[in-house]
């Protein structure tokens, strides 16, 4: 007799159809459950390689910067903290401030999985970098322990007009590695996430390919700097955006 879950599971990731062992879970789906589980705590525990994404970067001026969490333990039990920078790190950024303020600063931020960041940041900054057109670009800031809205200070600091953002995702049982993306117009501290755009799910080949999340993000880009804004407005009316290809 033929599997009638078959075509469902080659739709999705879900976990659908997983049989049964008297009242529980076959032993095998049991030991993959558990390995997911590992890999989603590993995500989330592995330190940044500061080092490799600078390294990564090449020639591009970068700054590394530090939140006020001073360690991944309360990090994870102070998200406040995660959000602002500690006094070394802001003193550094305003002696990295352009003299004219660029249009754009690009954090590339460890958040929930620093994994999502080795594998995939400078890939999409890259893509993105080559689809920017008359954009004035400030040293893209590496942080450590951070949150989306560390973004905000620092592109205040260094006095951009918008950040981007490229965090490490919450990690689920199967996406240990995704990469979101927040863009931020007129950035400051207090700004809250409706004033944000996010691309999420970024991870090929399973989710949002590189060169696809770069298209989306330049379009939002243009858009939001041609109406000066981001958030709930810009999602209302919506960007141009480009289809998908195929």
């Amino acid at each position: 007799m033929s599997d009638p879950w078959v075509v469902f599971r080659t739709a999705t990731r879900a976990r659908v159809g997983l049989g049964r062992a008297g009242d529980g879970l076959p032993t095998a789906e049991n030991l993959r459950l558990a390995a997911a589980h590992a890999a989603a705590r590993d995500a989330v525990h592995l330190p940044l390689d500061a080092d490799a994404v600078v390294a990564a970067l090449g020639e591009r001026p970068s700054v590394v910067v530090h939140s006020a969490a001073a360690d991944r333990a309360e990090y994870l039990q102070r998200p406040d903290l995660g959000r602002r920078l500690d006094e070394d790190s802001a003193a550094r950024l305003r002696e990295a401030a352009p003299t004219e303020p660029a249009d754009l600063t690009a954090v590339i931020a460890d958040g929930l999985s620093p994994r999502a960041v080795h594998d995939h940041a400078v890939a999409v900054l890259d893509a993105l970098t080559a689809r920017l057109d008359g954009w004035s670009v400030s040293p893209v800031v590496v942080a450590e322990q951070a949150r989306v809205a560390l973004g905000d200070g620092i592109a205040a600091a260094l006095g951009s007009r918008m950040v981007l953002v490229l965090v490490g995702e919450r990690p689920g049982m199967s996406s240990p590695d995704s990469l979101g993306a927040y863009l931020t117009w007129d950035p400051r501290p207090g700004r809250v996430d409706s004033e944000r755009n996010c691309v999420s799910n970024i991870r090929p080949p399973d989710g949002l390919s590189h060169s696809r999340a770069a298209e989306i993000l330049a379009a939002l880009m243009d858009e939001a700097r041609r109406r000066e804004l981001t958030g709930v407005e810009l999602k209302d009316t919506g960007a141009a955006l480009p289809p998908a290809a195929g």
